[in-house]
């Protein structure tokens, strides 16, 4: 009989109700994956912006369209966020919720 470890038990139901999960969100497994690569595509190019604080952004992304939130450290800089996510392919449309924030908080 074979034992599995608790993280691996964990990580197969995960993988298994996914496809359920996401399934019920009123997007298909499809518009999904998009949107998950999209956000993926977004934050790598944040944080490899040298103008923009990545790591105080968030990213999330429902049908192309890429949501914004967290803190900028000036409007300079949101708007430089908003630059780079336009570029990345598939985005729609970006909106921003960031608070300027001088302090960087």
């Amino acid at each position: 009989m074979m034992r599995y470890r608790p993280a691996t038990l964990a990580l197969l139901l995960a993988v298994m109700l996914a496809p359920l999960v996401l399934s019920a969100c009123g997007k298909t497994v499809g518009e999904n994956i998009d949107d998950a690569t999209i956000t993926t595509r977004v934050k790598t190019a944040l944080l490899n912006d040298p103008d923009v604080g990545g790591l105080r952004i968030d990213v999330d992304t429902a049908l192309g369209v890429v949501t914004l939130s967290g803190i900028a450290k000036t409007r300079t800089e949101e708007q430089k966020a908003i630059a780079v996510a336009r570029r990345i392919p598939g985005v729609k449309d970006v909106k921003s919720t960031l608070q300027i924030n001088p302090g960087g908080a």
